[in-house]
């Protein structure tokens, strides 16, 4: 078992354009994710947000209400249009009492690829390893679970929001 990286597919019915702009536009990204976030993804820039529950699906948005005003960074990779967003972000940062920015960071990769059905999304979250060993297994299940359930949040988003 590979416990240093995370792949989730989903088809979705949708196209192309509007799934990039619901990866890439942050107000987007975090009405589905469940972030606020208090600017644009732009490559090489830190964004920062807040954990605001979503409310595309109330059993994810319940889930998120434990963390709901938890501080939340990402450092934006890449962006390639219609093809890859990627970010670093620290997994599990969910303690307000605890500094995670000494910790290493994972990388989460999005990639594109149009298909007759519609657009194969893939999210990758690598760097599970790096992550110290007391956090490591918890961060590592938590986002698998937790990548499970938003790539179909996404898929809905999509769907209901055209």
């Amino acid at each position: 078992m590979n416990t240093d990286r995370i792949e989730k597919k989903i088809l979705l019915h949708a196209p192309l354009a509007r799934v990039w702009r619901a990866l890439v536009d942050s107000t987007e990204f975090g009405a589905w994710f469940g972030i606020r976030f208090a600017g644009q993804f732009v490559a090489g820039s830190s964004v920062h947000g807040v954990i605001t529950p979503t409310t595309i699906d109330a059993d994810v948005g319940n889930a998120q209400k434990t963390h709901e005003g938890v501080a939340f960074e990402i450092q934006v990779e890449k962006i390639e249009p219609q093809r890859l967003f990627s970010f670093r972000w620290h997994p599990g940062a969910v303690d307000p009492q605890k500094e995670y920015s000494k910790e290493p960071t994972t990388l989460v990769e999005f990639s594109l690829e149009e298909t007759a059905e519609g657009v194969l999304l893939t999210v990758t979250e690598s760097g599970f390893e790096r992550i110290p060993l007391e956090r490591r297994a918890k961060a590592f299940a938590d986002n698998d679970q937790g990548w499970t359930m938003m790539v179909k949040v996404i898929g809905k988003y999509v769907g209901q929001k055209p």
